[in-house]
């Protein structure tokens, strides 16, 4: 749990039976209710000892895992763990549904407002709306966490897959990660999450998977990674050094797809490239920022026997020994947003019909608090802690991990945090492989 002293400076975070204790006894408060952080009424910073924490971020198109651990000698031992959830899809969305909308407007025998270009420039260093939500979060996470805990030090992963190593087929000069045994890693990796982990020729999961030349080598296939695939042991021996075409003749929707799949990019890699370098600036403008790459950030993960998830290659980011310690509970953060402006609902052609209420806080509640409701009696009996849609009637939704309640009074509420822009649940670490 994260501590901090009656001044509100961080201090090392405990564990959650010392903080259990320290609410017990009166020496301390509630300062948040997600994530959790106490403050102390009778202990300042300048009478403690501090050790300090670091923090892993594995930054992802549609996730980001981001891990809090004390590093001793080499190794680490996790603290807090957050699963970020992005909503960039949903931002790419609304701005191509907005542009739609300008456009039929436009088409139409109405009112006629011709377009408008001169006052479109682009700054330099711009990034699309949805690009920049990743970057943006990302960082206001970063920020939140130096608020709660002592942060040292941030260990980013730099990119996914390095796009320029796989279509170069050669190591890049000065990259340590690239030579010896990590040699490879960023190819296969690519190939993993492009194919989905599963054979392209006959769709076999959770079996071995050889790396296979889609025009063979024999033949003058190339080493690019748009000549590549994955195949099960059986299929790449059944098809051996023949062409793709000449093995999957009896199967022409496969070939259609193998081929259509080779030469598509991988959408996630792209956006994770595209921002490599704007979160890198913004994270090390504030503290000490060490980067790395994917492949290594797989290899130790490997070596210390734990399965694939976002938060547990972010506590792999960087260099590192051994893992002493995993969190087993992990945060989703999920990017719910704060609302709109927009006081209407708009129509299929993107006219205002449906009207909103002026004022968006009813009762003392406002759509996205965090509450917890005790309903004595009634279908809803029980307690619900979610995430809250008001109603000018009084009645309100409830949405928590289990699903969404409706119709529950306002007075059965009470409020445990204002909204802040996120829908929080829990869900648990999976345990390493035997």
């Amino acid at each position: 749990m994260f501590v901090l002293d009656k001044h509100g400076t961080p201090l090392q975070p405990c564990h959650a039976a010392r903080a259990r204790e320290l609410l017990n006894k009166g020496r301390a408060v509630v300062h948040r209710h997600t994530p959790f952080v106490i403050r102390l009424k009778d202990r300042a910073a300048a009478t403690s000892q501090v050790e300090g924490v670091e923090v892993g971020i594995d930054p992802g198109s549609k996730h980001t895992g981001i891990a809090v651990f004390t590093a001793r000698g080499g190794q680490r031992r996790g603290r807090y763990s957050i699963q970020l959830n992005h909503r960039g899809a949903l931002i790419g969305k609304k701005m191509a549904q907005r542009a739609a909308y300008r456009r039929g407007r436009r088409s139409r025998n109405l009112r006629y407002r011709a377009p408008r270009f001169d006052n479109r420039a682009r700054p330099q260093g711009w990034l699309a709306p949805s690009l920049k939500h990743r970057v943006d979060t990302t960082v206001s996470w970063m920020d939140r966490l130096a608020r709660w805990a002592p942060v040292q030090a941030v260990h980013v992963e730099r990119v996914a897959f390095d796009t320029h190593l796989l279509s170069a087929g050669r190591p890049l000069e000065g990259v340590e990660y690239q030579q010896g045994t990590l040699h490879g890693y960023e190819a296969r990796e690519y190939l993993l999450a492009k194919w989905r982990r599963a054979c392209a020729y006959c769709g076999a999961q959770n079996v071995p998977l050889n790396i296979d030349h889609i025009h063979p080598r024999s033949n003058g296939g190339s080493d690019r990674v748009s000549n590549l695939t994955l195949a099960c042991i059986p299929c790449n021996q059944a098809k051996s050094n023949r062409p793709v075409a000449e093995f999957l003749a009896a199967k022409p929707k496969v070939l259609a797809r193998v081929l259509a799949q080779a030469k598509a990019p991988l959408r996630d890699a792209a956006a994770v490239n595209t921002t490599r370098w704007v979160l890198w600036r913004a994270l090390d403008q504030r503290l000490p920022t060490h980067t790395t790459s994917g492949g290594r950030t797989k290899w130790n993960r490997t070596l210390a026997g734990l399965p694939k998830s976002h938060t547990l290659d972010a506590l792999c980011v960087g260099k590192l020994d051994t893992i002493g310690q995993v969190v087993g509970r992990v945060l989703v953060a999920g990017c719910a947003g704060r609302g709109t402006h927009a006081r209407t609902r708009t129509d299929t052609h993107g006219f205002p019909r449906l009207r909103m209420p002026r004022t968006k806080t009813f009762f003392g509640y406002q759509t996205g608090d965090l509450v917890r409701a005790v309903v004595p009696m009634g279908k809803n009996k029980g307690t619900h802690t979610g995430r809250v849609a008001v109603r000018a009637t009084g009645k309100f939704d409830i949405t928590t991990g289990h699903g969404t309640a409706q119709g529950i009074h306002h007075r059965h509420l009470r409020l445990l945090q204002r909204a802040d822009g996120y829908a929080y649940t829990t869900h648990t670490e999976r345990t390493p492989t035997p």
